[in-house]
């Protein structure tokens, strides 16, 4: 009998993986937040991932990390929701309203027509075209059966040209050289009440999720149980930076090491015709703020901000560098499409998918 070949997930061999993943993970993310790129943390992990998945690497992350991590990241959408933003919408619905669906429609147009002329599969191609949360929207989609990987290269493709083209417009009307994030405090002191309430909700929310058996449910039932927990009984919820980036590595982490070389080369061939759907939606977001300028008086960048098709950490600190932006009107706009997503995305997704047919 011949010899017996090393089995490379032996344990050795996947430890190598390991180091390998996380010293790139810890180098790619350090990199990117320093050139203060959106979503640094999860971006840089999901590169890592797929390099280590492309070279061959079998790695698999434990089921509880990252079902604990999307609840996490369900909370963190709760606690974003303050009573101030729900005033906001009460009071300026029919205008949010009608620009909400207004970019709606043209990012599902955009997705359905990616996926008509076969550039990325039906539903792939519409939830990737979908503005919202980025995380939120690839953990939605891989729920719903779309390919997560893809999804999320059109996610993040977008939410960078975003936030760029948000800070260039900003240039002509605040001066954006003055725009600093604030300092990130990694280890706060732990307001224990505030912490183990976001603990007990992201636990109790998956598990009700599961029960309730909602879509997404251990994304969606931390959030719907946060949202009552902390915007209807006023309980404060506490996410740590380091549990977030803990959060957000594991997520990019389940996203990179699913991609193989087929996967990557079918993302990189798209790449063009991504780039110039963002830059339609894009300009489409800008038609639409030039019509709340004109029709309703709003200043240019505050119409701009909310009207911006993602990137809504780097939308709120632009907004707040100027005094003239009215932010409770950007960020109430941004959530109201985010939550309208959330809720009408999964049946308006089989709506079209099944109205969306690809090339033989």
């Amino acid at each position: 009998m011949g010899q017996e070949q090393p089995d490379p997930t032996s344990r050795l061999a996947k430890l190598g993986w390991w180091t390998l993943l996380v010293t790139l993970s810890v180098i790619l993310s350090a990199l990117f937040e320093w050139a203060n790129l959106p979503a640094g943390l999860l971006i840089g992990p999901m590169i890592a991932g797929i390099v280590v998945g492309v070279l061959g690497a079998r790695l698999r992350l434990p089921p509880v990390a990252l079902l604990g991590a999307q609840a996490i990241i369900g909370c963190l959408i709760a606690a974003s929701l303050e009573p101030a933003l729900f005033s906001a919408l009460l009071a300026d619905w029919p205008i949010l309203l009608g620009a909400t669906f207004a970019t709606l429609v043209a990012s599902g147009g955009l997705g359905g027509l990616i996926a008509r002329f076969g550039i990325l599969p039906g539903t792939t191609a519409i939830w990737g075209s979908a503005p919202g949360a980025a995380s939120a929207m690839v953990l939605m989609a891989d729920a719903f059966g779309a390919d997560a990987r893809l999804v999320a290269f059109m996610q993040y493709v977008r939410v960078i040209m975003v936030s760029v083209a948000a800070a260039l417009i900003a240039r002509l009307f605040v001066d954006t050289s003055v725009i600093e994030r604030p300092p990130v405090a990694w280890f706060p002191p732990l307001e224990w009440g505030a912490f183990l309430t976001t603990l007990s909700v992201a636990l109790a929310g998956a598990v009700g999720g599961r029960l309730a058996r909602l879509p997404a449910a251990i994304f969606l039932g931390p959030m719907l149980l946060g949202i009552v927990v902390h915007a209807g009984f006023g309980l404060p919820l506490q996410l740590p930076h380091w549990l977030l980036a803990i959060s957000y590595v594991l997520v990019g982490w389940s996203i990179g090491l699913r991609f193989d070389r087929k996967v990557l080369a079918h993302a990189g061939r798209s790449l063009p015709q991504v780039m110039l759907a963002v830059l339609l939606l894009i300009g489409f977001c800008g038609a639409v703020a030039w019509l709340l300028v004109h029709s309703l008086g709003i200043d240019p960048l505050t119409a701009y901000l909310a009207t911006s098709p993602g990137g809504m950490d780097s939308v709120a600190i632009i907004a707040a560098a100027s005094g003239s932006v009215d932010i409770a009107f950007v960020m109430a706009m941004q959530m109201m499409r985010f939550l309208i997503v959330l809720l009408a995305g999964p049946p308006v997704v089989r709506w079209l998918a099944e109205r969306v047919r690809e090339p033989d």
